[in-house]
């Protein structure tokens, strides 16, 4: 099953994820495991930008579900650009929608991807409502 990145979304965030020797598996290409490393990079560089830090005792972002296309496969050495995009916002959660593709080949986006996240009380593991400073980047 694919998943395709809706038409209506915001780019709220781009990061260059260097591939590293050890990211690539016994076939020569980067495990597929990785790709979803880099959007937790893409993902978690973006909220530590905004002030969101992590934080076990307090709020912050939790994962409800995730996916990856993979389109193209990566090899060592590269640099990936990781561009982060927000669609659909709610009172407690948003989706994210990431592109994933070479520096030297915007053009060509190798995997995409996203999640669904919730704003969660870290301590009590329920939600809570966004705060004013997200939804306030997310255009909410």
């Amino acid at each position: 099953m694919r998943f395709d990145l809706p038409a209506e979304k915001k780019w709220v965030h781009d990061i260059e994820v260097p591939v590293r020797w050890g990211d690539m598996d016994a076939m020569g290409h980067v495990n597929n495991t990785l790709y979803f490393r880099y959007l937790e990079i893409a993902r978690i560089d973006w909220m530590h930008g905004l002030g969101a830090t992590i934080n076990p005792t307090g709020e912050g972002l939790v994962i409800i579900n995730a996916f990856c296309n993979f389109l193209r496969q990566i090899s060592y050495p590269a640099t990936l650009r990781v561009r982060t995009y927000v669609g659909k916002v709610g009172r407690t959660s948003f989706d994210t929608w990431h592109e994933m593709a070479h520096t030297h080949s915007p053009g060509e986006v190798c995997a995409t991807g996203g999640a669904t996240v919730v704003w969660a009380n870290m301590v009590t593991e329920q939600s809570v409502p966004l705060p004013d400073f997200v939804r306030a980047h997310l255009g909410a």
